[in-house]
């Protein structure tokens, strides 16, 4: 066991090494960037199964392994890894999900000229969530944390030829540093009142009593405690990450890319980072006043409460624009919006176990819906809107079975699923939280929004007769074309391979069993993240019965609106007004356009940035720039005026004073010139002149 956790950092090192031996790989060597990041990945899950069965003995719950990265004088920059329940749980799913994602992909992007440069991105992607998760340092999550958002750009926009997708990677980078800088600003903080930045360290961690208990005693402007204070800049970081309102609107764009990189985001590795960090951070967040709940103390701090508010607007706000989405991925995508609002109530009123049941279930079924919907796009040859599908468990039965369990998951359907057993567990949790019922109703409406917007998906792709009619078709899909009017083909879906839908089976069998290690009678999911045993008893699940019969209540009634709506009257063509739009079209145009946030932004922070713009390129062209340009007119007068003055004033001076000098000298000259006769004249002629001044004197 030692010598696993001294050595975790190999279950990130693995795809990073293979992320950069790939991207020294000419495009053309496909298989071996394939095989290189499957089995890089596949090693990693081995290693990360290890991990895990590491924790499930009886040694110690948290192994942690410190070294300093460089030393500052006599001061060090320490960073590290560590091994807890919380850790193994993430490494299994992180690399069990991202290993199915990676083998889908050779089906799905066989006929892309970038095949080999994908494989490269999605290692470094999964190499930098699994980075994130063994940290032990909060710094050294923040450098995997960036190099997420870096590989999150590189992949939604892995297409940058359309212009859609270079602006949806833009969108998603710029959207997400937002959030970042207050992660950021916490950090330092953070790093100014402990004087470290690692989580676990023999007691002298930033997590640890020590360090809580003298951030809690603090207090800044308004009596918030510091801890309370960092917590919520700590928090803005998952807002960016995982898609929370304000900060949302990233996400649903974030489907340009290809669908597995859809898939790898959704369900296991970046939206999955906010939920982690606030999991990693909870005895920070959760240091502060407690409530005795079921003989359970429950945290309310005003950062848990924030987590909980936000989560709960969230799950119902965007469930409510996926109603009316006609994109099958689109719909999903607000589909995770809603479900890590979710999360975060989880997180708020029940703790890390709660809020990370449900994140593990999501992560199986979300990616089983995303591959799903890329096994439909792929069989309907590349057409995403669910108007122009239809009737399709008939030409894709495995696919349809499959995403029907998926389906079912997400909607919360009463025992078989695991969907709703941990959503059913956040409900429970909402419902006896001490401070408002809130956050419990808007989780319940969002849920039964759930139920409804998923039905409603499935009724317009699988079910009643094809709409899929005469589309443009692709070059490598016309062995599958029926008559050739035009330039145009008569789309025959048809299912995908089985390197496609084996993953799909692998992932649907998950997306059931799973939910059985959290059930209220045998909690075992959660008494593992808590340290505790598990034990199996009857009466914790009568306790959970109202809330279970609730939650079944929910999911049937969005299931029968679902059905009654759209599957009891068959959707005849493409063209059709949807119903709700029929029967309230300024509502449905409201939910259809995303209640105009995107607009909003455009009009309001986005003008103002770019007037702000505007008025610095003002400034700084007109202003500091009209001032540079004065000093150097002025400059420029200075230099003519002193080129005048040495010129004509000094110079002319110097110049005459030597011509004067210069005459003076050939005057000399001529009387100097070695002629004896002259020099003899000379002399007669003073001797002359002196005789007749002494004769004119004697007179």
């Amino acid at each position: 066991m030692r010598g696993l956790w001294h050595n975790l950092w190999l279950i990130p090192a693995l795809p990073l090494l293979t992320a950069g031996i790939t991207s020294l790989l000419k495009q053309p060597r496909r298989k071996a960037a394939a095989t290189l990041a499957i089995g890089s990945m596949a090693v990693s899950f081995l290693l990360s199964c290890l991990a895990f069965a590491g924790t499930l003995g009886g040694e110690a719950a948290r192994h942690i392994h410190n070294f300093a990265w460089f030393q500052m004088g006599s001061a060090s920059l320490q960073l590290g890894w560590m091994l807890d329940p919380l850790t193994a749980v993430m490494l299994v799913m992180v690399t069990f999900v991202g290993l199915l994602i990676f083998i889908y992909s050779v089906g799905y992007m066989a006929h892309d000229e970038n095949f080999t440069r994908f494989f490269c991105f999605l290692s470094l992607f999964a190499a930098a969530m699994l980075g994130l998760v063994i940290a032990n340092s909060l710094l050294l999550l923040f450098i995997c944390w960036e190099l997420v958002g870096f590989a999150s750009y590189i992949l939604i926009g892995f297409w940058y030829q359309k212009p859609s997708a270079a602006a949806a990677a833009k969108k998603a980078f710029i959207t997400t540093r937002i959030g970042d800088i207050g992660l950021f600003l916490g950090m330092l903080w953070l790093y100014k009142e402990t004087g470290t930045l690692l989580f676990y360290d023999n007691g002298q961690g930033c997590l640890e009593q020590s360090a809580l208990t003298k951030l809690v005693g603090q207090t800044i402007g308004g009596g918030m405690a510091v801890s309370t204070a960092i917590s919520l800049l700590i928090f803005c970081g998952a807002i960016g990450k995982s898609g929370q309102v304000p900060l949302h609107v990233w996400l649903p764009d974030a489907m340009e890319g290809p669908t597995p990189v859809s898939a790898l985001i959704h369900a296991a590795t970046m939206v999955a980072a906010g939920v982690f960090l606030v999991a990693r951070m909870f005895p920070l967040m959760s240091t502060g006043p407690t409530m005795e709940t079921g003989g359970t103390p429950v945290p309310l701090t005003t950062a848990l409460a924030v987590v909980t508010w936000l989560g709960a607007i969230t799950s119902t706000f965007a469930a409510l624009i996926a109603v009316a989405q006609t994109d099958i991925k689109r719909i999903l995508a607000y589909s995770t919006v809603s479900q890590l609002g979710f999360m975060f109530v989880g997180l708020g009123v029940g703790g890390v176990a709660v809020g990370m049941f449900h994140l593990i279930t999501h992560a199986f079924f979300k990616a089983l819906l995303f591959l799903g919907a890329g096994s439909v796009i792929h069989g309907c040859h590349e057409e995403q809107d669910i108007r122009r599908m239809g009737g399709l468990r008939k030409f894709m039965p495995v696919t349809f079975a499959t995403y029907a369990v998926g389906m079912m998951a997400l909607s919360g359907f009463p025992l078989l699923f695991s969907g709703f057993w941990s959503k059913d567990d956040i409900l429970h949790s909402a419902w006896q939280w001490p401070v408002s019922k809130g956050p419990f109703v808007l989780a319940a409406f969002g849920a039964l929004l759930t139920a409804f917007y998923m039905t409603r998906q499935m009724c317009y792709v699988f079910f009643g007769e094809s709409r899929t009619g005469f589309q443009p078709i692709p070059a490598e899909h016309g062995n599958d074309r029926v008559g050739q009017p035009g330039s145009l083909s008569y789309v025959t879906p048809h299912e995908s391979p089985p390197v496609m839908t084996l993953p799909l089976v692998i992932l649907a069998v998950f997306a059931v069993l799973l939910g059985f290690l959290g059930t209220p009678a045998w909690p075992w999911f959660q008494s593992f993240l808590n340290g505790e045993n598990a034990h199996f008893g009857l009466a914790h699940l009568s306790h959970a019965l109202p809330t279970m019969l609730l939650s079944t209540l929910i999911a049937a009634v969005g299931v029968g609106l679902g059905w009654r709506l759209y599957g009891a009257k068959p959707i005849e063509s493409a063209e059709q007004r949807d119903i709700l739009q029929e029967k309230q079209p300024t509502l449905f145009r409201w939910l259809r356009d995303k209640f105009y946030v995107d607009e909003l932004y455009e009009r309001t922070v986005i003008a103002l940035n770019a007037d702000w713009a505007r008025l610095c390129d003002f400034f700084d062209r007109w202003v500091w720039g009209g001032a540079v340009k004065l000093v150097s007119l002025a400059a420029q007068g200075f230099s003519d005026l002193s080129k005048l003055l040495d010129e004509f004033v000094v110079n002319g001076g110097f110049d005459a004073s030597c011509r004067r000098v210069t005459g003076g000298g050939k005057l000399m000259s001529a009387l100097q010139d070695g002629q004896v006769q002259n020099y003899l004249r000379a002399v007669a002629l003073a001797v002359v002149a002196l005789v007749l001044a002494l004769l004119w004197g004697c007179k």
